[in-house]
């Protein structure tokens, strides 16, 4: 895609409204109605968390028997009101502060380390591991506020971010066509197509059709393809549940059968009310010195370096993409508004830990808003504004299954795919980091491995081709966090 500066696009028009003048809309090429429709297409695409991030840190408890918000049972109602809560701040924070489509949420992975790695730690809390949670985002913080983060996005090559953003859509993708059961885990490899090589069930018949759809509409440059999509999708498997009453999907065991043709993650109907109060009793689950005591400094260095250096790169990757899906990225590289999208993102970190729903950060979903249009800020603060109706609507929101929502995924895969025509194949300098930088996102279901692996090589091809001077010198620093974030295994074990 082109890149775009502030300059090319023009100054707002003198009968703009105080809305198009303060988030930009016209002079981003958007309007009104296209970034409400993108920051509803981005919920839609990660209302999920608020589902599965329960799931996750809900139902763990930690070394003392006690689950999220104090008690001896899991209370997921109250994660997932938590979740909400802070994915709608951050996300308004984001949209009308650093004025960037870029919607924030609890990090998958960021929270299954925490809820698998860290609370099962002997002596270690609920409240303690959201109190290395907090630290972990200060240090990002002070990275941000000392210009470190910004200045190691600038010293990473063109060719790079182009990769980056490549291989972040194929990881999209991926994750579109996973949670869907349109692929999944196989015994003889793998991968396979559906649940025994095949398409079969009414769930995956919805997850073809909405993406057929999905591609007509867009193909047809129809306003609202991917929001359109993910609606009639949902209405199509709310009818089919109401008749075949499918219910969850349930892999089949030794002693049970399962239920391989239900849906993914949760049943599309309503049960009960559609409104409800939501639990917040996950708010300020927090000890800054209990993780401390549980597992000593030593330990804290090890847990914080790895959040911290998943949430750091991750952020990059996904603000990288969304800018050049976006046609946002300046002609010198540079994005609009990186420090403070940068201070946003870090500030999330920290309010995961303090709502008790672990580090929240930027969304590679908030790619499908910008899909169908979003260039704004505005966008994100529809995103958070429906997040946080969401606390109130649960029920309605998860009557949207895996199978309407993640089309859109797949079709922003592709967007951010078209990219990889700027990258210069030709040169092995360029064409091996961003081979494995594309390729190795979704392979190792990684946009942290994949970033690192380009870094990794990029130095390393360099330094043997004797051009090392050629480097910047941050990325030698970089290279070797990563080299110590793929062998944190083994050292964890050592000193821990």
């Amino acid at each position: 895609m082109s890149a775009a500066s502030s300059s090319d696009l023009g100054p707002a028009s003198p009968s703009a409204s105080g809305l198009d003048r303060f988030f930009e809309i016209s002079r981003r090429g958007s309007t009104v109605g296209r970034e409400i429709r993108g920051g509803l297409v981005t919920f839609f695409a990660m209302c999920y968390i608020v589902v599965l991030n329960p799931l996750i840190i809900g139902t763990v408890p930690d070394s003392t028997g006690h689950y999220l918000g104090g008690g001896t049972a899991p209370n997921l109602p109250a994660v997932a009101a938590g979740t909400a809560l802070i994915a709608g701040i951050m996300s308004i924070l984001m949209g009308t502060w650093a004025r960037f489509p870029l919607a924030l949420a609890t990090g998958l992975g960021l929270n299954a380390y925490v809820a698998y790695s860290v609370v099962s730690l002997p002596g270690m809390t609920w409240a303690g591991a959201m109190g290395l949670v907090v630290l972990e985002g200060l240090v990002i913080l002070v990275l941000v506020m000392t210009g470190l983060r910004r200045a190691i996005f600038e010293a990473v090559p063109p060719f790079l971010k182009t990769a980056i953003g490549v291989g972040l859509g194929l990881f999209i993708a991926f994750v579109g066509l996973f949670n869907a059961r349109f692929v999944t885990h196989a015994a003889a490899t793998p991968v396979q197509l559906g649940n025994d090589g095949s398409l079969t069930g009414w769930p995956t018949l919805v997850f073809v059709i909405g993406l057929l759809l999905t591609i007509v509409l867009w193909v047809r440059r129809v306003p609202g393809a991917m929001l359109i999509s993910i609606v009639a999708a949902t209405l199509l498997a709310v009818v089919i549940e109401a008749v075949e009453h499918l219910g969850a999907f349930a892999p089949a065991t030794d002693a049970d059968a399962g239920n391989p043709g239900g849906w993914s993650l949760n049943p599309p109907a309503l049960s009960g009310s559609p409104i409800a109060l939501p639990d917040l009793s996950t708010l300020f689950t927090v000890d800054l010195v209990g993780g401390v005591t549980a597992i000593g400094v030593i330990g804290v260095i090890v847990v914080v370096f790895s959040l911290l250096l998943a949430d750091f790169f991750d952020t990059m990757g996904t603000m990288v993409a969304v800018a050049q899906a976006g046609d946002l990225v300046q002609e010198d590289g540079d994005i609009p508004g990186t420090q403070r999208i940068l201070l946003v993102d870090s500030l999330a970190a920290v309010a995961g830990g303090i709502g008790g729903v672990s580090s929240a950060t930027a969304y590679a979903e908030s790619a499908t808003g910008v899909g169908e249009g979003a260039r704004t800020g505005l966008a994100s603060v529809v995103t958070g504004l429906a997040f946080l109706a969401s606390m109130f609507l649960a029920p309605v929101v998860a009557m949207v299954p895996y199978e309407a929502a993640t089309p859109a995924l797949v079709m922003v895969g592709f967007l951010m795919m078209t990219q990889i025509v700027d990258i210069d194949f030709s040169d092995v300098e360029k064409a091996i980091p961003a081979f494995l930088t594309i390729i190795l996102m979704p392979f190792a279901y990684s946009i942290t491995v994949g970033i690192g692996a380009g870094f990794v090589t990029y130095v390393l091809i360099r330094i043997v081709r004797g051009r090392a001077r050629e480097v910047h010198w941050l990325l030698y620093v970089v290279a070797l966090l990563f080299v110590a974030y793929f062998l944190r295994g083994a050292i964890e074990h050592l000193i821990v």
